[in-house]
């Protein structure tokens, strides 16, 4: 885990790499889970017996269930300075290139693209999200995230 010290010591960091998270591995409790919370119950994510007989052989997370892992791996990868305020800013790219079938094991690298100060003395950070499939040869999500940290 990267730990960073002060919002100046991460804002250093723009236009690198700057951690790589732990591995989570996708389970069918959390796709049938993600579908109850969504209504989101395609076969894909949720027959199994179907599923086997389909394009991916088993079952697939749903690309929104990825996402949302997003600040998970966020935890996972680095501890920032403490603040008074941290929000989820939204999106501004999203791509699912790469399925993820239920079992893999995911983990994401966090490139941070751009910081930039807005009102109320915060900091806005523009992350790229890249989230792999252990063993896949093309990303599972590409996500370009904006976070905004208040002091």
């Amino acid at each position: 885990m990267k730990r960073f010290d002060s919002m100046a010591e991460l804002t250093a960091c723009t236009g690198q790499e700057v951690a790589v998270s732990d591995w989570i591995t996708i389970t069918q409790d959390q796709v049938d889970r993600f579908a109850q919370a969504t209504g989101d119950h395609q076969w894909i994510h949720c027959d199994v017996e179907r599923a086997r007989q389909g394009p991916f052989g088993t079952t697939i997370a749903h690309g929104f269930l990825t996402l949302s892992l997003l600040p998970r791996f966020f935890e996972l990868a680095m501890a920032l300075p403490p603040v008074r305020m941290g929000i989820n800013y939204g999106l501004n790219k999203v791509r699912f290139p790469s399925p993820v079938p239920v079992g893999s094991r995911v983990r994401a690298r966090l490139t941070l693209l751009a910081s930039e100060p807005v009102d109320g003395h915060g900091v806005q950070l523009t992350w790229q999200v890249l989230v792999e499939r252990e063993g896949g040869d093309k990303p599972v999500c590409v996500a370009e995230s904006l976070a905004r940290h208040y002091p």
